[in-house]
């Protein structure tokens, strides 16, 4: 069980997944999650920085799909405003989503990271797809919903024992959106 919530990889945030290490760990694409991955809970858009970083994905030709909780309308909106393909109501931590996009996109399963900031919903689904787990420490998690706010002192458990990572770390390395 332990090993379905062990990311395969711990960053501090998705700007550290530049295209040379992914394609060093053999990673074409990468399943990324929105809220708190991405951007903030509550906000509308990505930063700048983000919105960067993933056109330098896309220009190094990395395969990326938004896979995300959220409801439809509101996935689909940033989706367009980012031209990326999406999942929505991915139900994670099932690999139902995750599986959907690897299918639709022609991605290698071999070759694709699920990328998010929950243990519980990301690392799992991605364990449970037979993906590459990447975890990023949460944008502001301050602004999360409380059923993401009730979750956390497990993870930082978690974290603490399995990954050996402070859970301060994550709050001083998390980029501002």
């Amino acid at each position: 069980m332990l090993r379905l919530l062990t990311p395969h990889l711990f960053v501090k945030s998705v700007l550290d997944l530049e295209p040379p290490s992914l394609s060093a760990l053999g990673i074409e694409a990468l399943l990324l999650d929105v809220d708190c991955t991405l951007k903030r809970y509550r906000y509308e858009e990505v930063s700048q920085e983000v919105r960067r970083w993933l056109d330098r994905l896309k220009e190094a030709e990395v395969g990326l799909c938004l896979v995300s909780n959220g409801r439809q309308g509101r996935i689909a909106r940033l989706a367009e405003s980012l031209h990326l393909p999406f999942v929505a109501m991915a139900f994670k931590p099932l690999p139902r989503g995750c599986r959907r996009a690897i299918r639709e996109l022609g991605f290698r399963r071999e070759g694709t990271a699920m990328v998010g900031d929950q243990l519980f919903a990301d690392v799992m689904a991605g364990r449970l797809a037979g993906l590459t787990s990447i975890l990023v420490c949460p944008l502001h998690p301050e602004d999360e919903p409380w059923p993401t706010r009730l979750k956390r002192p497990l993870e930082r458990f978690l974290l603490r024992r399995v990954l050996q990572v402070a859970p301060t770390e994550c709050h001083e390395a998390a980029p501002s959106s």
